[in-house]
């Protein structure tokens, strides 16, 4: 299919070139020489598409160290037609040998329509395949004429969280965040709302939140600041339990002073018998919250959020792999950035005091994932883009678990609630 629909593109192109180049005051027989020439043009162009190997099924995507081949492809079959028609001047000999100036233009105008084609099917794959996740979540009315507070506002759940927060009607929405660039980035965006507030600071600053609660008064808050990275949280375990243990745990203390009616924190799925000190860190921020009356929501891991394995994978093969899978058994939950704000803001609307998940449905296997990946970009899996297996890093499970069974599922809904003695 990808020959054929290329051999149209080919085609579409010569006889561009030949509409731009030729006096339509012409011969009949000087058009009619020039159209059978298009056949050895193409012709040339099409061996040679084949013999790069950048015309078959997988080749559809457009790779950045594939782009000298389509450059040598044109510019050697302009080469050779340009050859031909100096070896063959033999007037009956025209269908072999296009007219000089048809001849470049017609290298030109293939070489953009074949990279022009490839790159906007590229595009529009990234816009309805892996970018689904940006669709919009129903949000609870209760959000309406309210005060919210987003902490980690500037990463990739937050920054949604902004988003729809925002639309649903709030009064005010605060978005702390210790990260200039992040920042900067979601209020920009933002910014046209007349809404929201940027607030450059860290959760951890227990004087500067009190200040910022005491001024704001918020009646919502969101907490979604942590540090989330297994490897480099068992690296720096003490500043991993500053920031997602003793931050929380002051500022959901902070919160119950001030009277703030609720508070949602985002843990992770790795909280449940946790093995990493992540998880670990996690789960004692999660005994903290429930112990003042409010809730938590748990994650798998969220497609497109910033640090995430599908963003790396997506480098690794843009750059012609190796792909980098840490072991072929290893099997993950994931769940859409909109799956997950829509976790968050619905708990809002639910009792305090409890945890809430989302049912992901089977766990995906990473290496599957990872070949899915490769594919979609248009490589073959081991033959193209190589996959290396790094090995489990420390903290690592091979398996996460949801920890359904402790709950019950909301009636209605793919979301399961359970007290924090229930595990």
């Amino acid at each position: 299919m990808i020959a054929a629909f290329d051999l149209l593109l080919l085609m579409a192109a010569y006889a561009a070139a030949f509409c731009v180049r030729m006096n339509f005051a012409e011969p009949l027989a000087g058009w009619r020489a020039a159209c059978i020439s298009s056949v050895s043009a193409c012709a040339i162009q099409m061996a040679l598409l084949t013999a790069f190997g950048l015309n078959r099924s997988w080749r559809w995507r457009l790779a950045a160290k594939d782009i000298p081949k389509y450059a040598a492809t044109f510019v050697i079959s302009a080469a050779l037609l340009l050859g031909l028609r100096l070896l063959m001047p033999d007037m009956r000999l025209t269908w072999a040998r296009p007219p000089y100036s048809v001849t470049i233009i017609d290298a030109v105008f293939a070489f953009f329509a074949v990279l022009g084609v490839r790159l906007l099917r590229q595009m529009h794959k990234d816009a309805v395949g892996w970018r689904r996740q940006t669709v919009q979540v129903p949000v609870p009315t209760m959000f309406v004429g309210r005060c919210v507070m987003v902490t980690g506002a500037g990463g990739s759940i937050g920054s949604e969280i902004v988003r729809q927060v925002a639309q649903a009607g709030a009064a005010t929405v605060l978005m702390v965040e210790r990260g200039e660039n992040a920042l900067y980035k979601i209020d920009h965006e933002m910014r046209r709302t007349g809404l929201c507030v940027p607030l450059m600071v860290d959760v951890a600053d227990t004087e500067k939140m009190k200040a910022i609660v005491a001024k704001w008064k918020p009646e919502i808050v969101l907490h979604a600041a942590a540090y989330k990275h297994v490897p480099m949280v068992e690296m720096n375990p003490e500043e991993g339990f500053r920031n997602n243990t003793e931050a929380t745990g002051t500022l959901v203390r902070i919160a119950r002073a001030a009277g703030v009616e609720k508070f949602i924190f985002i843990s992770t799925d790795k909280a449940v018998h946790p093995k990493s000190v992540m998880g670990r860190t996690k789960r004692q921020a999660e005994k903290l919250v429930l112990a003042e009356g409010y809730s938590v929501v748990r994650f798998g891991n969220v497609f497109g959020s910033s640090g995430s394995v599908v963003e790396l994978w997506r480098e690794q093969i843009a750059a012609g792999g190796p792909v980098t899978v840490t072991d072929r058994r290893m099997t993950r939950y994931f769940m859409s950035v909109g799956e997950a704000v829509s976790l968050v803001l619905s708990a809002a609307a639910l009792e305090g005091g409890k945890i809430y998940t989302l049912d992901m449905g089977r766990p995906k296997r990473i290496l599957a994932l990872a070949e899915e990946m490769i594919r979609e970009a248009g490589w073959r899996p081991y033959k193209d883009v190589e996959i290396v297996f790094t090995g489990v890093r420390p903290g690592e499970k091979i398996e996460e678990e949801l920890g359904l069974e402790f709950g019950k599922r909301i009636e209605g809904t793919k979301i399961f609630v359970s007290g924090d003695d229930d595990e």
